[in-house]
């Protein structure tokens, strides 16, 4: 044991990758002609800002390795950073002069990234789409077990999939036996697409943009496990909404020039008391022009403040001047104390019945 070289490496360990489990096995050969006794053997993972260690038999030594005898085990690290590693094994023991001798064997290599993640976001009305582009750097196919994304406390997710026209049975068959998503060796791609909703009811003091984050994990042709979880991703910076204003109830039946009455809901979103309000139709450049839906009665309503993070329900008559399929649109609320126009409700479609 006392001869060097007594731990032998190989050159190389192959591709290894962020997410994966790096795993060793590691024989300590006696190459002498004696028998070597209390050894302590030490491995440890050393990167650029940590070192984890994997064994330590200090406080159990290894008895004794006979002479052309060795000592096998085997060490694993969950790899979880990019760049450098080196693999540190030593030993320590008593050669046959009983002299204490020690022995260190170092293996640097680096670990890549497997997956090239690209997102783009983009807002559509009160909706966000997350684009998720997977591209597969490694030499081995990866099967996708699971692309989840964890949204930040104030958002919902939901995972959009094209549509698959088949059986029910087939569904059914085919939600239990879900296959993996295969993604192609040397540059295969595959992509995700979820949309994202804000809570109508944000806690007080949020004020940043972050969206939340993906849960990848997945498996290569030997089945072989890795994990990977992204940072934060950052959703376009938009102007935070005071106000959110929505129908709550629209009659089933609405009659052409008949008048008809819809509720309408009107939430403070931000930690301070809003209003009085105005509410009126407006058009598209502002002006109050004729509408095909416009309001019955006074043109205008007043409400009074609403608390901060509270709601007021209230009612609007209307009257549509064409029959068919029409838009309830323009509804827009001003604030009286702030001299300022809300954004407006959103369009409601409606179906107006005529007598004839």
């Amino acid at each position: 044991m006392g001869v060097p070289g007594l731990l032998v490496l190989p050159q190389s360990f192959g591709a290894i990758y962020l997410g994966e489990t790096f795993c060793s096995y590691i024989s300590i050969n006696n190459s002498s002609n004696f028998e070597v006794r209390d050894i302590i053997i030490k491995s440890e993972i050393q990167t650029e800002r940590q070192r984890i260690l994997l064994l330590d038999t200090t406080k159990a030594p290894v008895e004794s390795i006979r002479a052309g005898g060795r000592y096998d085990f085997i060490v694993e690290h969950d790899v979880k950073e990019l760049g450098a590693h080196t693999l540190v094994c030593t030993a320590l023991y008593y050669d046959g002069d009983t002299e204490r001798k020690y022995l260190p064997q170092y293996f640097k290599f680096m670990v890549s990234n497997p997956l090239s993640v690209r997102t783009k976001v983009r807002v559509v009305k009160d909706t966000t789409f997350l684009e998720t582009c997977l591209e597969n750097n490694t030499k081995s196919n990866l099967f996708m077990d699971q692309v989840e994304f964890e949204p930040a406390p104030r958002w919902s997710a939901t995972i959009l999939k094209a549509d698959v026209h088949h059986s029910e049975k087939g569904g059914f068959t085919r939600e239990i036996f879900k296959p993996p998503v295969l993604i192609r060796s040397g540059g295969g791609i595959y992509n995700y697409l979820y949309a994202l909703k804000m809570s109508s009811t944000p806690s007080k003091g949020e004020g940043n943009n972050v969206l939340g984050k993906l849960q990848i994990t997945w498996r290569t042709n030997l089945g072989e496990p890795g994990r990977l979880q992204t940072q934060q991703i950052i959703g376009n910076a938009t102007m935070r909404k005071e106000i959110d204003l929505r129908a709550v109830q629209v009659p089933p039946v609405i009659m052409l020039e008949k008048p008809f009455t819809v509720h309408l809901s009107l939430t403070n979103l931000i930690g301070k008391k809003l209003g009085p309000f105005e509410v009126s139709i407006l058009s598209l450049n502002g002006s109050k022009e004729e509408k095909d839906v416009m309001i019955s009665g006074l043109q205008m309503m007043n409400l009074p403040e609403v608390e901060a993070f509270e709601s007021l329900e209230f009612q609007l008559n209307l009257i549509s001047a064409k029959h068919g399929v029409q838009k309830i649109s323009g509804i827009t609320v001003f604030d009286t104390n702030e001299k300022k126009t809300h954004e407006p409700l959103a369009d409601v479609e409606i179906f107006v019945d005529s007598d004839l």
